[in-house]
């Protein structure tokens, strides 16, 4: 770990009070926010905040401040949350979250991890929270009464948050550890970059795009620009925290995608006399006595105390149905620099500054995709991922026998032993959550040089191919270009699947089968809005590739290491996939009224009063440009997960950088950018994103200064 541990014999100065701030959204000033410098927010059309601060603490001051203003209940709510305090705060219905955030200590482990800061860091965090605090105090009215109590936020809530975010909700959530491994809690993405090699203008080009749920909560994304002394960075974060995790200046940028990195183990424990079997002895558990207050209906407040037992790999939990007793270990536990990580990426300026940061090895997984003006790209397996003696993803997946220190993991894997790809010879890399083995093509890793505990070999998602096609097939690609592929809504599986279906129900006579056949013949595809078959067809998928189409016990021939770009294909039944098609039909009507009604008029981009046709579809079905929808409602469904931050950056003089945030910049009640680019994502366009801040002058909406 790099030098935070001085902060130790650091003690920062209280800085006590509450901010204010001047400008024509706020009343009088304060003297605390001068603390940190001063500066002011120019907010553009589109509620995008570039914050503009004489020092570093500045800019974090104006960002908290900002996040309140577009996020505040949900930000005020995190936090309480994050303290494990919700139950105290809202009711019982957050009981077993709060006790999940206690048995594991993190709201010790966020005291602890905020000592460690470095002092500018943590200097910075208790700007960030006196920046939320100045916006709650002048604008009280404009959030939620039932979360204002959870002010004033403190530097260690902000830690706190990300300490639960990073390590117990992506790595080690509570439905993920007790009730079901193969919870993905961290959503899905997309990445690219490409080389010189590949780039028609000679310069790389970087993707960024997250897939994460619609609906307001701690994994929504809010997009801004810091400016700052040695900072200057535009991208997107998760509300509630404080740095970029997405993010580009004018010499590089980064972005993440969700990997298969298991930074937990769960061990099955062997019960005896009161503890446990550990090679070969009986163990005692250590306890503790912890408690929780629960708000009543009534108001009042009742303790709720437990005794939480504790064996040599960690915390202790009982799986349900009480058959399986586990301990918990979690990787990162003793890296408190997550934070300090994303902002010295954010921070660099060329590729030796970046891999210093890497280095940090503080990031507890994702995939880092990375690209810069000096032409180098990189894909990066990252995350803290322990060392075992043997054993595969599946096997470690799962609890193993806690009865012996065999299996009991002591270290984890340095930088330089992750899987990656840097400056690749095929000219670009890309990961659509795949494993990192097809992170370019032709392949640059092969999983037998690395431990099998490391990622699955496959398969490989539909979505990962096409992203792969996309990329390495056809001329050099231009800036246009480059955004005409990342819009694409072509289904991968359509292409494969409908010309044997279509073979199969040759001479079948049904009036069903026969029109449901010219219907997919006739489509082209893509699910766009004035598309009659991709209802139709998706139905189909879905019955004949079910559990979110990825079951492949349909194929003719399932997915393969070596035919990863052309496998599954092909019908295992061609009569049952016909029978199938003939369900699908009865089904389409069922759910939509007609076989072919129009995609759009039923697949709507619907945020308060906007209200517009849909396109896009599930990333399972080998659509890039994703959208998971939820069920039909009132006539109409709308998304529940899929694209959301969106940015291209091509790094040629001047940066060309276009985006999309596509639920909009805001989610507080009433904000005029709650919605407001969904037309952008109907008419599958895209904003210029306004860097230079004269550009961000000729769009200003307000000012706030502080």
């Amino acid at each position: 770990m790099r030098s935070a541990a001085i902060g130790l014999a650091f003690a920062l100065a209280a800085l006590t009070g509450t901010s204010s701030i001047t400008g024509p959204a706020v009343a009088a000033a304060g003297k605390p926010s001068q603390a940190f410098g001063g500066g002011e927010i120019l907010w553009d059309s589109f509620g995008v905040p570039h914050i503009y601060a004489k020092t570093e603490a500045g800019a974090f001051y104006g960002f908290g401040y900002a996040q309140a203003q577009n996020h505040g209940d949900i930000l005020l709510h995190m936090y309480g949350e994050s303290r494990a305090k919700a139950a105290e705060y809202w009711g019982g219905k957050y009981a077993e979250q709060d006790r999940w955030l206690i048995a594991n200590g993190v709201p010790e482990r966020a005291a602890q991890w905020y000592k460690l800061q470095t002092p500018q860091m943590r200097k910075d965090l208790d700007a960030f929270a006196a920046g939320v605090n100045a916006y709650a105090q002048a604008h009280r009215d404009k959030l939620s009464p039932e979360v204002l109590q959870v002010l004033p936020i403190k530097g260690v809530d902000i830690i706190a948050h990300a300490h639960r975010l990073m390590n117990f909700l992506y790595i080690a959530s509570d439905r993920r550890v007790l009730v079901e491994p193969k919870t993905n809690e961290a959503g899905g993405s997309n990445a690219w970059a490409v080389a010189p090699s590949r780039s028609a203008s000679g310069h790389t080009m970087l993707l960024a795009n997250p897939h994460l749920p619609w609906a307001p909560s701690l994994l929504t994304y809010m997009e801004a620009q810091l400016n700052a002394p040695g900072l200057s960075v535009y991208g997107a974060t998760q509300v509630g925290l404080p740095v970029l995790r997405f993010g580009f200046n004018n010499d590089l940028g980064f972005t993440n995608t969700v990997n298969t990195m298991l930074g937990y183990t769960s061990y099955a424990l062997t019960l005896k006399d009161g503890g446990y079997e550990f090679d070969g002895k009986v163990l005692p558990f250590k306890t503790a006595q912890k408690s929780y207050k629960v708000r009543q209906p009534d108001g009042s407040l009742k303790t709720e105390t437990f005794t939480q037992r504790y064996a040599v790999q960690g915390p202790v939990f009982d799986l349900p149905g009480g058959k399986t007793t586990i301990a918990l270990k979690v990787a990162g536990l003793d890296r408190p620099g997550v934070l300090q990580q994303y902002l010295d990426m954010g921070k660099s300026h060329n590729w030796g500054e970046f891999s210093k940061a890497l280095h940090e090895m503080q990031v507890v997984m994702f995939n880092i995709v990375y690209a810069d003006r000096d032409g180098n790209i990189l894909y990066l397996d990252n995350g803290l991922l322990p060392k075992h003696d043997g054993g595969d993803v599946g096997y470690w997946s799962k609890p193993v026998p806690g009865n012996t220190s065999k299996t009991l993991w002591t270290g984890l894997h340095s930088y330089d032993e992750l899987p990656k790809v840097f400056d690749p010879a095929t000219g670009f890399v890309q990961n659509a959550n795949d494993p990192p083995w097809l992170s370019t093509w032709p392949r640059a890793l092969n999983p037998k040089d690395f431990p099998a505990y490391v990622a699955p070999v496959g398969p490989v998602s539909q979505r990962a191919q096409m992203s792969v096609k996309l990329l390495s097939e056809g001329p050099k690609i231009s800036f246009d270009d480059f955004v005409a592929k990342k819009l694409t809504t072509r289904s991968l599986m359509a292409d494969r699947m409908i010309p044997a279906l279509a073979q199969a129900a040759e001479g079948n006579t049904d009036p069903d089968i026969r029109k449901a056949i010219d219907l997919l013949s006739a489509w082209d595809h893509r699910f766009e809005p004035d598309s009659r078959g991709a209802l139709l067809f998706e139905t189909w998928a879905a019955i004949f590739s079910p559990n979110n189409f990825t079951d492949q016990s349909n194929y003719a021939i399932e997915w393969t290491p070596d035919d990863p770009l052309q496998t599954p294909r092909g019908l295992k039944d061609p009569a049952a996939a016909v029978a199938m098609l003939k369900q699908a039909v009865a089904k389409t009507r069922q759910l939509y009224g007609a076989v072919d009604r129009p995609y759009g008029e039923v697949s709507r981009f619907h945020i308060d009063g906007v209200n517009l046709p849909g396109n896009g579809g599930y990333g399972n079905t080998g659509v890039f440009r994703t959208i998971t929808w939820g069920p039909m409602k009132d006539g109409e469904r709308t998304p529940v997960h899929g694209e959301t931050w969106v940015s291209m950056v091509e790094f040629g003089t001047p940066l060309k950088a276009k985006g999309l945030m596509s639920y909009g910049n805001a989610s507080q009640p009433g904000s005029p950018h709650r919605g407001d680019q969904l037309k952008y994502l109907s008419d599958k366009s895209f904003r210029t994103l306004w860097i230079d801040r004269g550009d961000v002058e000729k769009h200003l909406e307000d000012t706030t200064k502080f």
